[in-house]
């Protein structure tokens, strides 16, 4: 499944693609797919809308109209956009298709079918259900040490886990929260309120680094401008992954073997030497 930094790679092309281009009609073939609007109702709010920018909030792509409405995506495990020609043949799991005034297409494809859309006035995104609980951007003013502290300290979850609640800590997955837990040196089934003050530092700035660092290195995904969600693996910083998904290798920081465990039905990945249970 995307994590922040994939997601955020499908924005900035988005970006490129879709801003500024105006969708002169639009089709949903999916139902299920947008859970606050009918397609004819769908159709009606995207036809005719000029696309003013694109932006990110944690895993959801927002698509801002100036009809003053905000299409939000979440890719799920296998949503993808794809941009092509006006006489390209569509995917056989394409469940909407935008028509531009470049005489392109905008598919959004989902085998899995476990992404969403959703439709929102702009001027109450925040409040809109799928965001109002979500946790504070990791690289803005509210994610701070004073909240990391606070939240985690409310929680006798393993930190793994916690990690992975998107109303505790935004953006993190199974390979983020496995790879930010190596580098902050905590074991990933310590609860979450026990960390020190230290490992709380630590982790604070191991969280902040490592999706930095995977979205300045593409991510983990080889994306296609054409086709944004397709593949994710391949991407640079995969190959710069400690733990994530080499049990049995020798662990890139003191040379153990790594260890896998399973976590809430998700595998995370360790190093027993560095990250030790205290």
């Amino acid at each position: 499944m995307p994590e922040l930094p994939e997601v955020e790679m499908v924005v900035r092309h988005l970006r490129k693609l879709f801003t500024k281009r105006t969708i002169e009609k639009a089709q949903l073939y999916l139902p299920k797919l947008v859970s606050d609007a009918t397609p004819r109702q769908f159709a009606a709010a995207l036809r005719g809308a000029r696309v003013t920018s694109v932006t990110r909030r944690g895993k959801y792509i927002l698509s801002h109209l100036d009809n003053e409405r905000t299409l939000l995506t979440h890719l799920g495990m296998t949503g993808r956009f794809l941009y092509v020609g006006a006489k390209d043949v569509a995917p056989k799991h394409t469940h909407v298709t935008l028509w531009l005034d470049n005489g392109k297409r905008l598919l959004y494809e989902d085998p899995r079918q476990f992404g969403m859309m959703g439709l929102s006035k702009t001027a109450e995104l925040g409040a809109y259900k799928l965001l109002a609980k979500l946790a504070p951007e990791p690289f803005g003013d509210e994610f701070t040490l004073a909240y990391l502290t606070a939240t985690l300290g409310r929680t006798d979850q393993q930190i793994k886990l916690a990690l992975l609640d998107q109303t505790k800590v935004l953006g993190l997955g199974n390979i983020y929260a496995a790879e930010a837990l190596h580098r902050a040196r905590i074991h990933p089934q310590t609860p979450a309120s026990q960390l020190t003050k230290a490992r709380l530092a630590a982790l604070y700035q191991e969280i902040v680094a490592t999706l930095t660092e995977a979205i300045a290195n593409d991510s983990t995904m080889n994306t296609d401008p054409s086709d944004l969600g397709a593949s994710y693996t391949g991407g640079v910083y995969e190959s710069m992954t400690k733990v994530y998904e080499r049990e049995g290798k020798p662990c890139l920081t003191c040379g153990k073997l790594v260890e896998r465990i399973t976590q809430g039905q998700r595998s995370t990945y360790f190093c027993s030497r560095c990250q030790k249970l205290r």
